[in-house]
């Protein structure tokens, strides 16, 4: 098991009485590392420990708070800062959470309970942090190689040497291609192959989000901001800092807020909703979508000077129908790994089921080969992969000349089948496919699914 690392704690209080209190408190804790500094001089001295939470006296010797506070968030953006003063003044208060304070305490007879619950809560997000942090590592030996988007088609030769390229520098990318071909692949290839690849790589698609809350996803909101806003809430913009913001399906971003990401990218700084402080960050951006861009501008959905601006690198990736032999190459990868996964026997695909893929158009591309490919793997019984362990509802519909079905139809006959097959069991279905259960779980509240 891996060593679960301290939660380091600065005090910083000149009251040698109450420091002592405040550090004593905090040291409870056996997973907590405290130290304590009575000047701001000591505490900026060791900041280069990476302190991950700070107690700040609002009157220090030798500066007031939100002196030290600013130098702080300069040099430490991540650290939260608790400002803790002697006098209850709401102007200071405002003051020192509008320059990015986590809370500001008044010393009362409840100040340390009310300390202890704020440290549990900002030392499960740091828990949070590192655990995605090193998710990130992972994922980044997954995709940092070459062969992030295999393929031996020309054509995927050709976004490699695109991938690589756009790594070595921040150029904004946008990548174009059909839904399921790999856009969100292209996005991490190009971060992990990076210099920002132990930073944070942050998806969104902009299609799921209901559009009233798309300005509080991507810049954040202040506490008190609208009904509901019961807590400030960092924008992904400001999750982003440092590596990669992946925007998904960018076409569908309202023109409104289209004005408004384009001013935030050119000056590179966010105001969260309901604030008026603004937020340096740095992100390298990538953007994604099926619709053509340049269409969409000349049918007035939008903005040109937004699209030149997202422009960048553009690297289109082709259907699968159109990479030749790939869909067998991709299927045999899919199909190896599924059974590493799940500790099946290795299986191989048979010449009628290459027949098969080979007949098949993909209108669902990577995505859906990699969904029928893993589904024939439960199906199939022996080593070989047959034409007829593919799925058949949805394979023989498509197959068939006259009678092709909607990708939302060979979804659904897909999960349906595997529901079928494992006895309902959604989380199981989720794992095999790689679907989230609350997606399975809408389908079948929405009676798209049955489960017997």
């Amino acid at each position: 098991m891996a060593s679960v690392l301290p939660f380091k704690i600065f005090v910083v209080e000149d009251n040698e009485w109450y420091g002592e209190l405040l550090a004593h408190r905090l040291g409870l804790n056996p997973n907590h590392s405290v130290q304590r500094f009575t000047t701001a001089k000591a505490c900026l001295e060791q900041l280069g420990e990476q302190p991950d939470f700070i107690t700040l006296d609002y009157s220090l010797p030798d500066a007031k708070g939100e002196q030290l506070l600013g130098q702080i968030r300069e040099r430490l953006p991540g650290t939260e800062v608790l400002v803790i003063s002697g006098q209850e003044d709401i102007s200071t208060a405002v003051s020192m959470l509008r320059q990015g304070a986590y809370d500001y305490l008044v010393k009362d007879e409840n100040t340390l309970d009310r300390l202890w619950n704020i440290v549990g809560k900002v030392e499960q997000q740091v828990s949070l942090r590192r655990e995605n942090t090193q998710l990130r590592q992972q994922v980044g030996a997954r995709y940092g190689a070459a062969q992030a988007l295999l393929g031996e088609h020309a054509s995927m030769q050709q976004v490699r040497t695109l991938i690589a390229k756009a790594a070595r520098t921040t150029i904004t990318v946008s990548v174009s291609g059909e839904t399921g071909t790999g856009k969100e692949v292209v996005a991490k290839a190009i971060h992990f192959q990076s210099d920002r690849a132990a930073q944070p790589f942050v998806a969104v698609n902009m299609a799921a989000i209901p559009r009233e809350l798309v300005e509080s996803e991507l810049f954040g909101h202040e506490k008190g901001a609208f009904t509901g806003a019961v807590a400030r809430r960092v924008g992904r913009l400001e999750e982003a800092n440092g590596g990669t913001l992946f925007l998904d399906e960018i076409a569908d971003l309202d023109l409104s807020l289209q004005a408004k990401l384009l001013r935030v990218l050119q000056e590179r700084e966010v105001t969260r909703v309901g604030g008026n402080q603004a937020v340096a960050f740095d992100v390298r951006l990538v953007v994604a979508t099926h619709r053509d861009l340049l269409t969409e501008v000349q049918a007035g959905r939008f903005r040109e000077d937004l699209y030149y601006r997202l422009l960048g690198l553009p690297i289109t990736l082709p259907p699968l129908r159109q990479r030749g032999n790939d869909a067998l190459l991709l299927a045999e990868v899919f199909v190896r790994d599924f059974c590493r996964q799940n500790n099946l026997p290795l299986r191989h695909l048979s010449e009628s089921a290459c027949e098969r893929l080979l007949e098949h158009t993909f209108p669902g591309n990577v995505r859906e080969l990699k969904a029928v490919v893993e589904l024939a793997t439960v199906l199939a019984d022996g080593e070989q992969i047959l034409g007829d362990d593919l799925p058949l509802r949805a394979g023989r519909a498509l197959v068939g000349a006259g009678s092709m079905l909607s990708l939302r139809e060979q979804t659904t006959a897909i999960v349906q089948q595997c529901l079928d097959e494992m006895d309902g069991d959604v989380l199981a279905v989720a794992a095999r496919l790689q679907i989230g259960k609350s997606t399975i779980y809408r389908m079948i509240q929405q009676q798209e699914l049955r489960v017997n």
